[in-house]
């Protein structure tokens, strides 16, 4: 099999491009890229399960898990597929950069976010330890302010 590649671009409040590549179906998918106009802080950051954004970033549903799993970190043992924690803006309305390597979502397979919808959440992700309602769901991440369809790219 040859190297895999998708790419995000995100719309919304906040605007940015993330490119996905997997060199096999065993190897870990990795995330690299931009977002621009983060407030300064951490932001949830996670795979949803639909790729229809028609209603904005609303129509793409839940987080993409397919086990039925309780909400957490991306290195814990019980989670969403979804779950890729938080990216990190340190200044207002600047780049932030996303470098993320994660061995549960694929580009292929039952656990493939082709065709999933990327979203990025107003705020901070408590990995499901915040003791909120919505901790175990959805990490209590706050709104949608940024999203876009995940799809192939060109090799």
């Amino acid at each position: 099999m040859a190297k895999l590649k998708a790419v995000c671009v995100l719309n919304g409040d906040v605007t940015g491009t993330v490119f996905f590549e997997q060199r096999d179906e065993k190897s870990p998918v990795v995330l690299s890229g931009e977002v621009k106009g983060l407030t300064k802080g951490k932001h949830g950051f996670h795979v949803h399960e639909f790729g229809d954004n028609t209603n904005g970033c609303t129509s793409a549903g839940a987080h993409f898990n397919p086990l039925k799993n309780d909400h957490g970190a991306p290195d814990a043992t019980v989670r969403h597929i979804g779950d890729l924690g938080n990216i990190e803006a340190y200044s207002d309305k600047g780049v932030t950069k996303v470098c993320i390597q994660d061995n549960l979502i694929s580009l292929v397979g039952p656990n493939s976010i082709i065709g999933r919808t990327l979203v990025v959440h107003a705020d901070p992700d408590d990995m499901g330890l915040g003791g909120h309602e919505l901790s175990k769901t959805t990490g209590n991440a706050g709104a949608r302010i940024a999203c876009g369809v995940i799809g192939l790219a060109k090799v």
